[in-house]
């Protein structure tokens, strides 16, 4: 059958569906999938220092050993051996949790989902920086937020901008409800909210009512030093940490956590049991499993080497092909954050760029007020350090012809091509 079959369901969808949209730009990375295009863009971690054998082991070993419970269905708020690991990864961030604190989500995702959809009314107003982690603006959207970007520095947040913020909100008759934060080398920025920032951020949000939503599935990748405190650490009652082993170990097991207040966190566990039952037994006791017998700081330590050895390739070719462009130099995770010449707009240029064979995501993906046009943020995560020095190469050719358009025409031209036949339902490779 050929064309594009009419939906029987037109006209019937629920609001919130009604305002789902497909992304132009997400489609580009099903072209930007192929081998022989560098992909700066996608936030997937490399497992060349998994070790297979190991993680094999673990599954057989989950098999035989534990089969009634990792095959079974399990608790609404996760494995209690899960649960106890998970409590002790969070003493690295300076919180002390007690294993029931924790809800274990299928992916720190899952769980901001389900914060959201058990605190957020449609038109409440969450604050987020600016730019903002793409997949929370899509969940604030999906449950009809009012997303609103507050100023951020090299410290993180700045507390007097969130003030006025609030206080500008409120007195227009808007209930102001949460800030959202990734502390630690953000996504997209790659900036670490310091010390004493963290300090005044728990301070303004608890005198302004605020629930501050910690994301912190970076923490542990710092090149060079341990991670901070937790802001969960300093106020155990008004912030919500989530966290991820997606980073860490496997990202196809899916397993993430929320850490919450005792009521909040019985609101998740009955949001959790609405919607997906239970977390992945066999997913969770792979992990826990993992934790408990195996030297996972070791591996992380193998893993902060890997990524400095790629974050400092992606920074030398920005600086040897990319002079003028303005680029921030993350101390962990896994990108940097690149303002390009005057006069460029990165999602108008996206199209040539995977004509040339590098993607990258364009900043206007990280602010919900169609803000970012001049920045692009680019991983060093995934491609080893010669795929990402020969990736600015290409960009850096994309970006002066597109700077020769802009001098002749005076703007970007605009347009996202057409995604070759074939290519429409293959996977796209951009992630968290």
């Amino acid at each position: 059958m050929t064309g594009t079959r009419l939906d029987r369901w037109h006209g019937a969808y629920s609001r919130r569906a009604t305002g789902m949209t497909a992304s132009e730009i997400r489609a580009l990375f099903a072209v930007a999938s192929r081998p022989e295009v560098v992909s700066l863009a996608g936030g997937m971690p490399t497992l060349d220092a998994l070790p297979l054998d190991e993680v094999g082991a673990i599954v057989r070993r989950c098999v035989e050993e534990s089969a009634a419970t990792a095959l079974q269905y399990g608790s609404g708020q996760g494995d209690v051996l899960a649960q106890e690991q998970i409590a002790d990864v969070m003493t690295t961030v300076g919180s002390d949790v007690d294993p029931d604190d924790v809800v274990v989500t299928t992916g720190s995702q899952h769980a901001l989902d389900l914060l959201v959809r058990v605190m957020v009314d449609p038109g409440d107003v969450v604050v987020v920086e600016s730019p903002s982690y793409v997949g929370a603006l899509g969940v604030l959207r999906s449950y009809e937020a009012a997303v609103r970007h507050v100023a951020t520095d090299e410290a993180g947040v700045v507390p007097d901008a969130l003030t006025e913020l609030v206080a500008r909100e409120r007195a227009a008759g808007r209930q102001v409800k949460a800030l959202y934060v990734v502390p630690h080398h953000q996504n997209p920025s790659g900036v670490t909210t310091s010390a004493a920032r963290r300090d005044e951020l728990v301070d303004v949000c608890r005198r302004l009512g605020l629930l501050l939503v910690e994301d912190d599935p970076y923490a542990l990748l710092g090149f060079d030093s341990e991670p901070l405190a937790s802001l969960h650490s300093r106020d155990t009652d008004g912030v919500v940490y989530l966290g991820s082993f997606s980073k860490t170990f496997a990202p196809g097991l899916r397993v993430g956590w929320a850490v919450a207040p005792p009521a909040l966190r019985a609101k998740l566990v009955l949001a959790a049991e609405a919607s997906v039952l239970c977390p992945s037994a066999f997913s969770q006791r792979v992990v826990a499993t993992y934790l408990r017998g195996s030297d996972w700081r070791a591996h992380v330590k193998v893993l902060r080497g890997l990524y400095r050895e790629r974050r400092d390739a992606l920074l030398g070719a920005l600086a040897r092909h990319l002079p003028d462009a303005h680029v921030t130099r993350p101390d962990g995770g896994f990108f940097t954050w690149v303002r390009l010449p005057d006069g460029l707009d990165t999602a108008a240029m996206l199209p040539r760029a995977v004509a040339a064979r590098v993607a990258y995501v364009p900043g206007t993906a990280f602010h919900a007020d169609g803000g970012g046009a001049a920045f692009a943020r680019l991983s060093f995560c995934y491609p080893p350090p010669d795929r990402i020095v020969e990736g600015v190469r290409r960009l850096a050719t994309v970006v002066a012809a597109e700077q020769e358009l802009v001098a002749t025409f005076g703007a970007s031209p605009t347009g996202v091509p057409r995604v070759p036949a074939g290519d429409a339902d293959r996977p796209a490779t951009d992630t968290a």
